[in-house]
This record gives structure tokens, sequence and C-alpha cells, in this order.
């Protein structure tokens, strides 16, 4: 991956942050606006059809800025539509395969999020109740909620900045290494915090550390037996797994390259690693097909009640574009023919992500890109948000109509990062 001396990305900046390119700087801390409403979706019938030409053309430029391989899978009311390009394995030159699995970064959050606030529901933690009450004596403040920690308003540093601030060297430092929660929190409480409580959303993996911490203490289980038993098995997720701190990545998967900081210097295969720094900010292995009944299952309200939905779909700006929002570790996408979309991005040392569908949980889309730390690929893979939700575009497009990409630098969207990258 090329990198910038002036300026600094998370594995998770680029990395999990992403869609496509030409929006306008936005600060990195963002003050807390009011809740932005989310519009009703247009009925099946008025929505366009996806492109799959478009969504080719994007997984094509992923490739062409990098990526080994990429894929896409959409689903609707008309069925399901799926696409490869390129090679899940370098080495031995396997075709990307639809049904590989692979690595979904911080598309965890919203798993994990899934996951408290269904606690929440049942009575066992409050939103708005300090996240001390449940953790005594686990942050410095007591005014960090357990809603700051779900919309990234906390404050709390993300300790990934300074563990991959060289990306090659800070990864091979943790490929193999397993990290306690509180491991993982004491580094972060060694660093400045980045804002008051409440006050900006300022992206951190370290909230939903903490938010893996509180789903072991009122469960008294592995946060890995509450995604088995609250979201895997119900919706028969038979591709997507929690296996920390195991390194492999079992049956059919999509190898992962990640790039260098350096010009030129070849990929190295991140596949198999604990992923032990991120946990349940973003540990998660999981397929397309997957990917697509979790966010459609999310949105039909098959996992959360209308009035938690409500809640975690209650949005706020994440910058100055005022197309990218965040609730409780969910996003919000504002795409350019006027459709919202609501998921996540994901980023893991050698994966980009995309699962996203539309509020009424009708149309879904998942997309992976086999690297990372080399946001130009990223952007491209954004692409195929516009072409699976917006459709074919008019063949003369108006100058003013605006797009909705993926950013492509640090400066672009410094907020935004899952986990740290250098660019």
């Amino acid at each position: 991956m090329l990198r910038s001396p002036h300026r600094r990305l998370a594995v998770g900046a680029t990395v999990i942050a992403a869609l496509a390119g030409g929006l306008a700087p936005a600060a990195t801390a963002t003050a807390a606006p009011a809740p932005v409403t989310t519009t009703t979706t247009p009925a099946a019938s008025a929505a366009p059809a996806p492109d799959m030409e478009g969504v080719v053309a994007a997984l094509n430029a992923a490739m062409a800025n990098g990526a080994p391989g990429a894929m896409a899978r959409y689903s609707g009311p008309d069925g399901v539509r799926s696409r490869t390009v390129g090679v899940r394995d370098r080495e031995a030159q396997a075709p990307m395969d639809i049904h590989a699995r692979f690595r979904i970064g911080s598309v965890s959050k919203t798993f994990s999020s899934v996951v408290l606030l269904q606690l929440v529901q049942e009575g066992r933690l409050e939103l708005d109740a300090p996240v001390n009450r449940y953790l005594p004596g686990l942050l410095p403040d007591d005014r960090i909620t357990v809603r700051h920690l779900l919309t990234h308003r906390s404050g709390l540093a993300d300790y990934t900045d300074a563990m991959f601030e060289k990306t090659v060297p800070g990864f091979e430092a943790v490929r193999n290494r397993v990290f306690s929660f509180q491991e993982l929190v004491d580094l972060s409480l060694a660093e400045p915090r980045t804002t008051e409580p409440g006050v900006a959303y300022k992206y951190s993996n370290t909230n939903f550390v903490v938010v893996g911490m509180l789903i072991e203490k009122l469960t008294d289980r592995p946060v890995a037996d509450a995604y088995e038993h609250r979201i895997f098995k119900p919706l028969k997720l038979r591709g997507t797994s929690y296996v920390h701190p195991d390194t492999r990545i079992k049956g059919l998967h999509a190898h992962g390259y990640l790039h260098p900081d350096e010009a030129g210097a070849p990929l190295v295969d991140s596949t198999e690693q604990t992923v032990s720094w991120a946990q349940s900010a973003g540990a998660v292995i999981s397929t397309p097909a997957d990917l697509n009944t979790f966010t459609n299952a999310l949105m039909r309200g098959r996992l959360l009640s209308p009035a938690m939905l409500d809640a975690m779909t209650t949005v706020t700006p994440t910058d100055t574009t005022n197309t990218r929002f965040y609730g409780l570790g969910l996003r919000r996408y504002d795409l350019s023919c006027g459709t919202q979309v609501f998921g996540h991005t994901g980023t893991v040392q050698g994966f980009y992500t995309y699962a996203f569908s539309t509020r009424d949980g009708r149309r879904s889309l998942s997309a992976l890109a086999n690297t990372s730390n080399h946001g130009a690929a990223n952007t491209a893979l954004g692409g195929t948000l516009e072409a699976a939700f917006c459709g074919k575009k008019p063949a003369a497009a108006s100058p003013t109509a605006r797009a909705f990409t993926a950013p492509d630098s640090a400066t672009d969207l410094p907020a935004e990062r899952d986990l740290p990258e250098r660019h």
C-alpha cells in the first residue's frame, strides 16, 4: 500500500470505511447534531433493477486498484444475482467463488450491537446508563454510557492507531497474539481521549471491545456463544462463525492480501491470524449469502423489536457530506437515487467488505475485495452499492447530480475508520 507521510489511516480507517469518492473532506470529529429521520423505502415495484454490469465494473475497478479478486451478491424480490472476478487464492490461482468464506472486519460490530440491544430488550441493561454501572471501574469517566459506545461518541481512543502505525510490522506483531479484552482497553486508556462523552462522533474500535465485555458480563458466557445462539443459529447462517483465537478460516475461503506501506512491495498473505486485536469489534467470518440474510433479517425485525430497531436506525451524520450517518452499531448511506441503505463496512487485514440492505429488508448487497490498506480498492468496491440499489444511470446524467461514492483517502473520511491502515 502507498504511504503518505502526513496522513495516517487505521487498519480501520480506509480499511473498514468505504464508499465511492469525490466527497468533500470531513472533520475528524463531528459535533453531535440532531438525529436524522429515515425515509420510507419505496415499494418494491418502484425499485430499479440492479445494474449488474455496473456491479461488475466496480469489482473490476477494485481489481485494477490492487485486489486479486472481488465478488458481490445481490438479493431482491426478483431473486439472487451474484458476480465474481479474479482469484481467491493467488498461489493456487483459484478463481473467486461466491460461496467462499472471508473475514468481515467491522461488519462484526453490527452483530455485536444486535446482541447488546437484545439484552437491552430483556431488561439486563439500559442504553443511557453508565458503562461503569455494569463494569465497575473499567472506564475513567462515569459519563460514558452504553449508547455512547454504540454510536462512537465515548471519546475512547482507538488503540489500533498506534498498533498499526506501520502496516505490515504492526500486523505481524499481533498476527498470532491473543489479547484479553482488558488488555485492549488498557491500550486505549494509555492514550488521550478524543472528545468529551457524547459531544462528537469519533470512530474507535475500543467502543466495541467494551461492548464485547458487556455481553460477556451480562450473559456470563463467551461472546462466541451469544453470536451463535442469538444470531447464527436462528438465522441458519451456516457459513458464519467466530473462531477467536483460532487462526484458520475453515472450508472454502478467500485469502486476504495486505498492501505494505512501501510502494511496489509484494502483497502479504494475511489470511491466517487470530484477529484477537479486534475480537467483538471485527473478528467474525462469513459469506456473501449469510451477510445478505443477516442484513435483510435485521431490517425486517427478525432480531429486534420494532422500538429497538427504530432506535438502532436513528442516525446522526458522521461528516459534512450529509450522505453518511451512524446509528447504534449501524451505518446509513444515502445514495444518489435517494435510496437509503443500512449495514456496515468492514476492514481487516486483507479484506474489504460491504453489507447493506434497504430499510424494508427487501433488497440487500454484500461485496468483498480480498485486499486492504489500499484505499483506491475500497473506494472502487463501494461502487457496487450505487449499481445494485440505484440501477443503470441515465445516458446523460445531470451535471448537478450527486453520486454517492466511497472515500479514497484518510482526508476524505478520517473519522470513518474501522481498523487502522496506512495509505
